[in-house]
Formats: C-alpha cells, sequence, structure tokens
C-alpha cells in the first residue's frame, strides 16, 4: 500500500511544525510531505524582526530556527521560492509556480495543510511602493530594511502605524541613530491598550525623543527626482520628512487561496477551523497560524491574532491529527507583551471597547506601584489597570505599562482569565515576594484588590 501524502503550504511556524509532528507520529515510510515555500527561508522568529534591525540580535540567521535543508535531512520534500497558486479540492490536488523558472505543476494530496500566513497592510496610496518604503514580515523584508538603511545618507525615519510592530521599529530605529516620528490615526499608540493606558506610552515615547502624531491619516507618501521617498504627507497638509518609511499597520490573514477554493472565512477574513484545527466542513484539510481566526475564550469570539506562540501550538495540533494522534486547540485570551527602549507594554482579555461590544457589563480599577520593593535598588514604576466583570467580579482584562520587569506579570493574568478567575480570587494567589522581584503586595494584586472594592460598590 502506498504511503499517504501531506501537502503542506506554507513553510514557516505553523506549517512546519506541523509536518515535523506528523513525521515524528508517522515515520517515514507511512507519510510523505511535501511542503512549498514561496520564500528562501522556513522556520524563523519575524518577531525577532525588530531586534534584528536594531542590533540586538547580530544576525539574520540567529532568527532561523531549523533550516531548509534541516527538514529535508528530516525527510520533507521542501520545496522554497515555490508558491502555491491554486486548490483544487474536489481533484484534491494544488498548483504550484517555481519563481526562480515559472514553471507551473500540480501536486495531489491526501491531507493537505494551510499555513500561508499573514501579509502585512499596504494601504493604495501615491507613492506607496517607492524605494525606501518597507513593511517587516518576513527576513526578505527584514533584509531589504538593512539594506535601504545602509544605503541612506539621511537619518529621519517615519514609523506608519503604532502598534507592536511600530513601537518596536521606532525603537530599532532610534537605537541606530535615526530621528523617529511615528504616525497613527488613533487618539493614542498602541490600539490594542485602553486610551488611558496609551497615554502612557505616548508620554513615554515621547520622553524619549521618539516623536509621535496622533490622529494621522498618512494619505500619501513623496518622492525626490529619483522616484526615493523624502517625506509623508497627512490629510492636515503636513508634510513629514522621511529617508525611510517602515509600514507598521497590521496584518490581514493571507486566505485568498482559501477564498478563492470556496473555504470558510470568518469577519477578519481568516480560517474558520474546529478545535482540532481542521477546516470546517473539511475531513481532510487543516489550517492554522496567521491565516486562521482563534476562538477568545474570554469574549466568546472569533478573532484573528497573529502570532508566533499561537502558530507552534496549532502546528503541534495539526501534526497530530494528521499523525493519527489527538490534540485540540482551545482558543487564546489575547496575551501580548512588547517594548519600546525600557517602556514595557503587555496587555490580555478584553479591553474596555472588546467588553462593551460583546455586552458585558464591567467596572476598571487602575494602580500605580513598583516593579520591586520601593526602596530597593532600581525600582521603577508601572501602571496596572483591571477589567472585572459587575455583579459576578469574574476578571475580563489586564493590561500593564511600566519599566523592566512589568511585563511579564500579565502571565498571572493570563493564567487566571483562562481559569475563569474572580477578582477576589486573584487578591487570594500565592505569589512569589522578596524585595528584589515585587513589593509584599504584587501590583497585579493590589489592582485586583481594587477592583473588588469596584465590583463590589457597583453592585448589580
Amino acid at each position: 500500500m502506498a504511503a499517504e501524502r501531506l501537502v503542506v503550504v506554507g513553510g514557516d511556524a505553523a506549517g512546519m511544525s506541523a509536518a515535523s509532528q506528523a513525521r515524528r507520529l508517522r515515520g517515514v515510510d507511512n507519510l510523505e510531505i511535501v511542503a512549498f515555500e514561496r520564500s528562501p527561508f522556513t522556520s524563523y522568529s519575524a518577531c525577532g524582526i525588530p531586534y534584528w534591525i536594531g542590533g540586538a540580535v547580530s544576525g539574520r540567521d540567529e532568527l532561523v530556527a531549523r533550516t531548509p535543508e534541516e527538514h529535508r535531512a528530516r525527510g520533507i520534500d521542501l520545496r522554497t521560492r515555490t508558491e502555491v497558486t491554486e486548490l483544487d479540492l474536489a481533484g484534491r490536488r494544488v498548483r504550484a509556480r517555481d519563481l526562480e523558472t515559472g514553471e507551473e505543476s500540480w501536486t495531489g494530496w491526501d491531507k493537505l495543510v494551510l499555513a500561508t500566513g499573514a501579509r502585512p497592510l499596504r494601504p493604495p496610496l501615491p507613492g506607496i511602493d517607492a524605494p525606501g518604503v518597507h513593511g517587516v514580515q518576513t527576513l526578505e523584508d527584514g533584509q531589504a530594511l538593512l539594506d535601504s538603511l545602509s544605503d541612506t545618507a539621511g537619518r529621519r525615519a517615519v514609523v506608519v502605524g503604532a502598534g507592536y510592530i511600530g513601537v518596536e521599529m521606532a525603537e530599532a530605529l532610534t537605537g541606530r541613530g535615526f530621528e523617529v516620528t511615528v504616525l497613527h490615526r488613533g487618539a493614542q499608540p498602541m490600539a490594542t491598550l485602553d486610551p488611558d493606558m496609551g497615554g502612557l506610552v505616548h508620554r513615554a515615547m515621547n520622553g524619549m525623543g521618539i516623536a509621535t502624531v496622533a490622529r494621522a491619516e498618512v494619505v500619501k507618501v513623496l518622492t525626490d527626482g529619483d522616484g526615493r521617498v523624502r517625506a509623508v504627507a497627512t490629510a492636515d497638509g503636513t508634510e513629514y520628512p522621511a529617508d525611510v518609511v517602515v509600514l507598521g499597520i497590521g496584518v490581514e490573514p493571507r486566505t485568498e487561496l482559501a477564498r478563492a477554493a470556496g473555504l470558510p472565512l470568518g469577519d477578519s477574513g481568516g480560517l474558520l477551523t474546529d478545535l482540532s484545527m481542521r477546516v470546517r466542513g473539511q475531513e481532510d484539510v487543516w489550517a492554522g497560524g496567521d491565516c486562521v481566526e482563534v476562538l477568545d475564550l474570554v469574549s466568546g469570539r472569533n478573532r484573528h491574532i497573529p502570532l508566533g506562540t499561537h502558530a507552534n501550538k496549532h502546528g503541534q495540533v495539526i501534526g497530530s491529527g494528521v499523525g493519527g494522534g489527538y490534540a485540540t486547540f482551545p482558543g487564546v485570551v489575547g496575551t501580548a507583551v512588547s517594548k519600546v527602549c525600557d517602556l514595557e507594554i503587555a496587555r490580555t482579555g478584553l479591553r474596555e471597547k472588546d467588553a462593551l461590544a460583546v455586552g458585558l457589563r464591567f467596572v476598571t480599577a487602575t494602580i500605580t506601584s513598583t516593579n520591586t520593593a520601593g526602596y530597593y535598588p532600581g525600582a521603577t514604576e508601572m501602571t496596572v489597570k483591571m477589567l472585572a466583570e459587575r455583579r459576578t467580579g469574574r476578571l475580563l482584562g489586564v493590561q500593564i505599562v511600566g519599566g523592566p520587569g512589568s511585563a511579564k506579570r500579565v502571565d498571572i493574568a493570563a493564567v487566571a482569565l483562562t481559569a475563569g478567575m474572580t477578582v477576589e480570587q486573584v487578591v487570594a494567589l500565592d505569589l512569589g515576594y522578596a524585595p528584589p522581584f515585587s513589593p509584599v503586595w504584587d501590583p497585579v494584586l493590589v489592582a485586583a484588590r481594587k477592583a473588588v472594592h469596584a465590583v463590589r460598590a457597583a453592585g448589580v
């Protein structure tokens, strides 16, 4: 009996984790694996690109967890620089094009994994494709940006967008000696936070010498006589000089293949799967990584949350299913951390507008404390905001902005959210204490205690 064939579309975290796990479970003789990847690279950390650009990571290869050669040595027929252009579900085959030769061919499958990732949002503005304008989604993007920085005589950079990528790239460019301006459409940077917490980020970035401009709608990229970027124009007529522009305005699921094949997509355009990461309505098609939507355990709704942590877990779950085992991905609580220079930023669960959108009644509590005992050398300030459901006191979300040692405290809240704990139960948590690590009352516990009082005061 011939071995089954698994075809994987996408060679980064989810795709190659799935392929590797399936290979471990099924062995070489029982499962043939063919994987397609449009770039020359596989299994790399896109999240590390800003730190490579900024110089904290010494080189591109440091971000690669497993090379194409290493995958091939494990019995995976990995075809790089090859793009899948069509899915034929009825015929159980995919069409792929070799990007170097242009040659196209069909490959049949018994089982199919879609791990096509996400693409940076690139609005159709005049000049948006000019030399000197860069996204930072792939290693190729990162290399192109580094080459551009080396070729640029000027030292003015404009970052469009103030989400995670935007603030991280602002730090990277500042570290390289650029004068950085961040343009964003919201009232405050970091729209993943509530505006009051985003205001803390705004003030801190300005204090670092990074100019942040709120409610700035970019309408055009201006170019010089050679066609290279020279400035970014906003809707109010202001021009911001730029020798390099970095786009950090988010990503969207890369699901055009799935859409053309009639596979189910959610509100954000991401593929919809069941708990085992099978595409809904398909017996032998799985999907994972940045091209899917996941269940938010707090709100009960599907969301698109493109993070490498999720992608690797998706791959493990998919590989188990393909390999004949059993695993599920139950969902997420929306945990994310970032930093800009010495400022750490974290969130998990729902923001105020998220809670309102799903009809939850809530109270908030915000406190400012220190990350260590106040008398301990190096203590820095941190602010914690907590949302709790009225009447029940169920924890709904936590946001943290502060100095070194602040952000990873969000993991306490992530566990509490996953467990469905109330803020009163959070207050009772037995957290570690010593002056170099926290005050006697950890800031998360202080915020929870204040949230308990807010719940009681709000009544029903």
